[in-house]
């Protein structure tokens, strides 16, 4: 029986947030944002939705192999399942490190790096994407005969692992920062401080970076986020943006080898005709300020219903998609993102968002009334698309009433 371990842990990393935030509010610490966190979260909703439909699929190949070619067929034991452990974190090192070293692999990976805060939502920032190709990195495991069963626990118990390395609230471990990746070791993995740049990529153990050259301990303070900010709340953007810069770079390189070496060289490699490699610059602390555009207070009430809506469908479709149809899943997973688009742009103040929130609300009552869903659960979220409609209508009357009062008579 294939579990999805990951999926069953979503309240607790929940539960953990919480009791994150609460105790760097107690102790006034401010490692939260809400426009921050709920980017984050958005990220990591739209990746577990995104991955229903992938990983299927991913799991065939892994099984296909293992079934097809396998050179041997390895026992169920308990030094099996330690082997197994030991391999998978060893093929995650290297999935991990080649996602920083090519450019290619890095347009996916790099969402995980764009937030500038550094806390436990962090965690669950991931990649739309990643998840297409990591997979592959994996197959010598399953040559050699590796349960696919095994494999996949294993594989989630690293990425649970990881988890709760993501806070600041958790200084030096002692003896254990030779041996196992910790919260200081991870946080100069996230750092943007050229020292601390493609540095740690263990997943469980660090002693793969010590024994490849990669390790580099937390020294001075470690400034998050990536070389070039983001500067976004845009979910969707945030997966295609180094994409577009890819592109971009290809597309005004009139060598076809310049073309390809753009995908396939490290992050900062650009042809000699644009200058050839570009280091990351180091960081000027005294100009140095976060991506934080100002938003009305008002307007966080609002956000934060939406998002809970946009979890809910999300924890729908994670959990029941085996019994729900294809097509119903697939217009439920799009108004998801759409969701996640309005939260993010609410926060950055886009003008284009009344049209489109007027828009998306009315499909969204749309959607509910024409899928066959109980009764009881169109009325609740039609209900729920109507309460939205109107509270954000209120919100726009009360942002042209203060521009009004903004502006000075002639």
């Amino acid at each position: 029986m294939n579990v999805d371990y990951i999926a069953l842990s979503v309240p607790i990393f929940f539960i953990l947030i919480g009791a994150e935030l609460a105790y760097t509010f107690y102790k006034k610490l401010n490692y939260y944002r809400l426009n921050d966190s709920i980017s984050n979260l958005s990220q990591g909703i739209g990746q577990q939705v995104v991955g229903v439909f992938m990983k299927t699929a991913l799991f065939f190949g892994y099984k296909y192999i293992f079934d097809h070619w396998r050179l041997f067929d390895i026992p169920n034991t308990i030094w099996t399942w330690i082997i197994l452990f030991v391999g998978v974190d060893f093929f995650y090192y290297w999935f991990h490190r080649m996602s920083h070293e090519v450019n290619a692999l890095w347009a996916a990976h790099i969402v995980h790096h764009q937030s500038e805060e550094y806390n436990l939502t962090v965690a669950l920032r991931q990649s739309w994407f990643q998840s297409w190709f990591s997979w592959v990195f994996y197959l010598p495991l399953a040559f050699l005969g590796f349960d696919p069963v095994m494999f996949l626990t294993l594989s989630a118990f690293n990425t649970l692992y990881q988890f709760w390395i993501h806070t600041r609230t958790i200084k030096s471990m002692g003896f254990l920062e030779y041996i196992i990746n910790t919260p200081s070791h991870h946080r100069v993995h996230h750092g943007s401080n050229p020292k601390y740049i493609d540095k740690n990529h263990a997943g469980t153990l660090i002693i793969w970076d010590m024994l490849f050259g990669t390790f580099q301990k937390e020294e001075e303070e470690v400034y998050y986020g990536i070389t070039t900010p983001l500067a976004s709340w845009n979910p969707v953007w945030a997966n295609l943006h180094y994409w577009h810069e890819l592109l971009g770079t290809a597309r005004r390189s009139p060598r076809l080898a310049d073309k390809i070496r753009v995908f396939t060289k490290p992050p900062g490699w650009y042809p000699e005709h644009m200058g050839g490699f570009k280091p990351a610059p180091e960081i000027n602390a005294e100009n140095y300020s976060k991506y934080n555009p100002e938003y009305h207070i008002k307007l966080a009430g609002y956000v934060i219903m939406q998002f809970i809506m946009g979890l809910t469908a999300g924890t729908v479709i994670l959990f029941l998609n085996a019994s729900l149809p294809l097509i119903p899943m697939i217009i439920g997973s799009v108004f998801l993102v759409l969701t996640l688009i309005t939260c993010g742009a609410l926060l950055e103040g886009k003008k284009w968002l009344i049209i489109f929130e007027y828009c998306r609300l009315p499909i969204g009552i749309l959607i509910v009334l024409l899928l066959e869903l109980p009764v009881g659960y169109q009325v609740i979220v039609a209900t729920l698309h109507v309460i939205s409609l109107v509270w954000f209508y209120n919100l726009q009357k009360l942002n042209t009433d203060t521009d009004a009062e903004e502006t000075p008579e002639v």
